[in-house]
């Protein structure tokens, strides 16, 4: 009788152990599944044909409900996951599409911070605050009254190098692009104006000989919703 119970109580344990162990191997693949999650955007998601890169969170930040302006520049924001033991380049380029609300840029590249746009409404430290109402610093008159030839001329900003959109991921390895990065990856002319709820056109082409993919880029959204406009003028018209 007891040799029975024995028996009995050594199969439950042994299902016991078997079902912990059959857990564990779920949540380890969990984990290895989620290691590459990164902080939710609402960005886009795609993979290579065979899976060998992911693109994860791709957007371009919010610049304020009127965007980027047609001509300027754009930053991306970008995750780049290579799932192979051979290194992969990632070349990143723009061309232009007949999608509504889907734009295009004359490049696609790496530049230092400085040449991305400022926030909305941000200035210069300084760069109006010593011109006099009227007076632009290239009119103010030089003191001996004749102007050298181009004495009122403000210096030319040096010349940015911008860095080819070709990112070499390591094998297992990654590259991440953020807004707060001291080099940016960046679209630069953009062919028309980049508003919410409008895309920047991209395409990736990758060294191991996966198909390219063509995605678009959408303009993310605010954190916190966008201020709303005061009717000044129409409360004045209530009091009269």
């Amino acid at each position: 009788m007891r040799s029975l119970r024995t028996r009995r109580a050594a199969l439950v344990a042994g299902a016991a152990t078997v079902a912990a162990l059959a857990l564990g191997g779920c949540s380890a693949g969990q984990v290895a599944e989620t290691a590459i999650l990164d902080t939710p955007i609402a960005g886009v998601d795609r993979d290579t044909l065979h899976g060998s890169v992911y693109i994860r969170n791709l957007v371009i930040p919010y610049h304020g409900t009127e965007g980027y302006k047609a001509g300027s520049d754009a930053p991306i924001e970008l995750s780049l996951y290579n799932q192979t033991d051979n290194p992969i380049t990632v070349a990143i380029s723009s061309q232009p599409t007949e999608q509504g609300q889907v734009v295009s840029g004359r490049q696609v590249g790496i530049a230092p911070a400085s040449t991305a746009p400022a926030a909305p409404g941000s200035e210069e430290p300084g760069a109006h605050g010593s011109e006099e109402p009227g007076v632009h610093a290239s009119e103010v008159p030089s003191p001996s009254g004749s102007e050298a030839p181009g004495a009122g001329l403000r210096p030319s900003a040096p010349a940015v190098t911008i860095k080819p959109a070709q990112v070499v991921l390591p094998a297992q390895g990654s590259a991440l692009f953020r807004p707060t990065d001291k080099e940016l990856l960046q679209v630069f002319g953009l062919s028309d104006d980049l508003k919410p709820g409008m895309s920047v056109n991209l395409v990736f082409e990758f060294s191991d000989g996966s198909p390219a993919l063509v995605l678009q880029a959408p303009v993310s959204t605010p954190v916190t919703p966008a201020p709303r406009e005061t009717g000044g003028a129409e409360g004045e018209g209530e009091g009269h």
